[in-house]
């Protein structure tokens, strides 16, 4: 009897073990179900905000009465569109592009005296840009457009435009060619002391 108890008792250690509640989430799957998950849904958020936006803005139409200026944004020619906010006493708004582009970018802030502080967004929910400049008495405008995070600054210069001029496209300025040279033989050249085209000199006979 004691021999078969003592079996019993072996095999009962050798039988296999429960089932592991846990399963996939023991050890590592705890991480995965505790954090893990959360670190996946941050990441994705990360990466969703990230991504650049889905379609580029086009045009606002209530835009196109406001005041243009057109010039250059480290090197590149732009357009500006930029007009009074009708709720903010200094408030403006309005949209700006490089030239050859159909997107538009979204461009909002303050000007206070010949001060001009804009922020821009290139999908109309997040900052990509600020501007910071100062108005001339010609009612143009220069300074330097930095990214978000203030890195990056570029010069800008803008100008209020003159009806019927468009922006030139961004191109790199090439030098005038020079004239070809005429085939044409050169007409001779009037003789000494010609008056009219008729020479003054007699010749006696």
């Amino acid at each position: 009897m004691a021999a078969l108890g003592l079996l019993a008792l072996l095999s009962g250690c050798n039988s296999p073990m429960p089932p592991d509640r846990t399963g996939a989430t023991g050890a590592t799957g705890a991480t995965g179900a505790t954090g893990g998950t959360h670190v996946i849904g941050a990441t994705s958020a990360i990466e969703t905000l990230a991504l650049p936006p889905a379609r580029p803005l086009t045009p606002n139409p209530e835009y196109a009465r406001f005041p243009r200026y057109i010039g250059t944004l480290g090197g590149r020619q732009v357009e500006m569109r930029l007009g009074a906010k009708t709720d903010e006493a200094s408030g403006i708004h309005g949209e700006y592009s490089f030239a050859g582009s159909p997107a538009v970018i979204l461009v909002a802030g303050d000007r206070d005296g010949d001060t001009l502080e804009i922020e821009e967004s290139n999908d109309g929910t997040h900052i990509t840009g600020n501007w910071v400049g100062k108005f001339a008495a010609d009612g143009s405008v220069s300074g330097e457009r930095m990214n978000a995070d203030d890195s990056n600054p570029q010069p800008f210069e803008l100008r209020p435009a003159v009806a019927g001029v468009t922006v030139p496209a961004n191109a790199t300025p090439r030098a005038p060619k020079p004239a070809a040279p005429s085939l044409e033989p050169a007409p001779p050249a009037p003789p000494r002391n010609a008056v009219g085209g008729t020479s003054n000199v007699i010749i006696g006979e």
